[in-house]
């Protein structure tokens, strides 16, 4: 499976690791390594994450208060947004 990040979500996920960097050294590497992980993850068990609807699916990050929120299309994992856990519940849902 071949992942995808919606332009978005790959917005979110670098100012994501500069808000880490300006908080801890290495701490904005640390998420993103994370992300890679969990994204390795969800390209290999792809119904691993918690259902949102009948389209859409989420999975959390380890230490960090985020989670990939994503959709298969085919072969294609579709990451549409690195999302805060408790800021803003569904604001991604407008993403194609």
């Amino acid at each position: 499976m071949t992942p995808e990040f919606h332009p978005a979500a790959q917005e979110e996920l670098a100012a994501a690791v500069k808000i880490g960097d300006m908080r801890a050294a290495g701490l904005g590497f640390e998420l993103l390594l994370e992300t890679q992980r969990v994204v390795a993850l969800l390209c290999d068990l792809p119904d691993v994450g918690e259902p949102l609807d009948e389209r859409y699916r989420r999975f959390p990050l380890r230490r960090f208060p985020f989670g990939l929120v994503y959709r298969v299309d085919g072969s294609r994992l579709r990451i549409v947004a690195l999302a805060h856990r408790r800021q803003r519940p569904g604001y991604w849902v407008s993403r194609k």
